[in-house]
């Protein structure tokens, strides 16, 4: 391990040297004011056009491209275009301003915000916002790079039962890493979070909009946030649907991830060992935890290889944790896991269902490098392979399915530093903060956490629900009414509020 860890420094060392240092912009943690020279972004005309997406072509939508400086610090400098689709409120007449909204990641496309939001607002909301739609910098049609040639579609997996696998995605994330900043690394380095922050602003501007009302879920909860401190003057009303601790982002909500995926993993146990007559992983929640570390183990021995794609010790924790954020996905769950286990042990198969067959296609062809270079971008992360191998020892015994993938070593470690230090969020900026005591892949204590750090918030709980991303059809009236009466009519509530799933949706 010794020889390794230094190895391992002289591939970072030789790594960090190729690329070059981007300039610095705002590095205050406080207020980001436009600074002088900013005019001309603020002031463009766009060009609106068919956005050439179904939902939003039937919604009367258009799309337009913004100009906006690579560099915040550089502003006589590069430049780059960001996307955003537009609907126009309902009924002109009433209209109060725009609504912007981020679906998550980092790394997701935001352009069509009526697949987001359109079946969730209520009619008072539709009738007075424009809905504006964004992809982020480094997303979608926002100056996505080239693919970096990744042997797998995820930087995020578990470093499997020993030594050796945590070795191969050692190795294998450093190479991550080099081939994603071979690529204009000037441009890279300026996907953040912090910019994209800036970027709504120059939206906002552009749109001739005092103020930004905006709707975030997940990840878009921190960028929301970082908006709030960087813009205070210009937030509006402010939507953090399934929260993250500002604090905790990256590497830290991933950690958290651990103890919160072993909760729902006991969560949905309880469930399948009601169905043990139909998918035969025991007949009690332990039984059926022990089914899921006893098929880990076995895939660690001879990985599982359906659709030309292994399956082994590394690859099914992250399969477990894609699906494990969701109660209504719980049979869903079982027959995936099912349909694993029916193929340990024997030749190469052909993956039964579509949901199956998508998620091993994402794993084998796709490349969500672009959380790699957002995520990296933005907070700094240990760079000591020996810290990861510590960290997941530290925790198998407590967390024996996800410890090792909560506590894995990612290309982030390979990554050179951020450009800005990241953002302090403190300040007292009115926002609802909506998330379920139960959601596994932003814990309730980072919405705890963001509650205290927004002074002025108010926080709705989705109470006894395994379940991320609150504002949904047919899950909790209590929750919808909240957003949709703090959007429409821009009060927040006089205090915290407890929901519960409707009676129909919690079956």
């Amino acid at each position: 391990m010794r020889l390794f860890r230094r190895s391992l420094a002289v591939l970072t060392v030789s790594l960090l040297a190729t690329v070059p240092v981007a300039g610095y912009g705002s590095a205050a943690p406080g207020a980001d004011p436009a600074p002088g020279g900013m005019e001309r972004f603020y002031r463009q005309q766009l060009a609106w056009k068919p956005c050439g997406i179904d939902n939003l072509d039937k919604a009367g939508g258009e799309c337009a491209d913004v100009l906006v400086p690579l560099d915040y610090g550089k502003l006589d400098g590069r430049t780059m275009t960001v996307a955003i689709s537009r609907v126009g409120a309902a009924e002109p007449a009433r209209r109060q301003g725009i609504l912007l909204a981020n679906p998550g990641g980092p790394g997701a496309e935001g352009l069509d915000s009526i697949d987001l939001l359109g079946d969730v607002l209520s009619p008072d909301v539709l009738a007075t916002h424009d809905l504006i739609g964004m992809d982020p910098r480094g997303v979608g049609e926002s100056g996505r790079s080239k693919r970096c040639g990744w042997p797998v579609g995820e930087m995020v997996r578990s470093a499997g039962l020993d030594l050796s696998g945590f070795v191969h995605d050692t190795v294998q994330s450093a190479g991550m890493a080099a081939g994603c900043l071979v690529h204009d690394p000037e441009m890279m380095r300026q996907f953040t979070t912090r910019n994209t922050a800036r970027d709504m602003d120059v939206v906002r501007g552009v749109l001739g909009e005092p103020t930004l009302d905006y709707y975030g879920t997940s990840y878009g909860t921190y960028l929301g946030a970082v908006f709030t401190q960087l813009f205070p003057d210009r937030s509006g009303r402010i939507v953090l649907d399934s929260a993250i601790d500002p604090d905790r982002y990256w590497a830290g909500l991933v950690q958290d991830w651990g103890p919160a995926d072993e909760r729902a993993l006991d969560d949905w146990a309880a469930w399948a060992a009601t169905k043990d007559e139909t998918y035969r992983f025991g007949g009690t929640p332990q039984q059926v935890r022990a089914t899921v570390e006893q098929l880990i183990r076995t895939a660690a021995r001879q990985p599982i290889v359906i659709d030309d794609f292994a399956v082994d010790d590394h690859w099914l924790p992250f399969v477990l944790h894609g699906m494990l954020m969701n109660f209504r996905l719980n049979d869903a769950l079982a027959q995936t896991i099912r349909e694993i286990a029916d193929a340990a042990g024997g030749p190469p198969a052909k993956a039964r269902t579509p949901r199956l067959a998508a998620i091993l296609t994402a794993l084998r062809d796709g490349e969500n490098s672009t959380l790699a270079q957002i995520a990296c971008g933005d907070a700094g992360v240990p760079r000591d392979p020996g810290w990861y191998w510590h960290t997941i020892e530290e925790t198998r015994a407590t967390q024996p399915v996800f410890g090792a993938m909560a506590g894995n070593i990612q290309p982030c470690a390979f990554w050179p530093g951020p450009v800005e230090a990241p953002t302090v969020v403190r300040n007292a900026v009115p926002a609802l903060i909506v998330q379920s005591t139960g959601d596994p892949r932003t814990p309730y204590q980072h919405a705890l956490r963001l509650h205290r750090q927004l002074s002025a918030s108010k926080l709705v709980t989705l109470r006894d629900v395994r379940i991320h991303l609150t504002f949904r059809p047919d899950l909790s009236r209590c929750v919808n009414d909240a957003i949709n009466t703090y959007l429409a009519e821009g009060a927040l509530p006089d205090a915290d509020v407890d929901c519960s799933a409707d009676s129909a949706a919690a079956k």
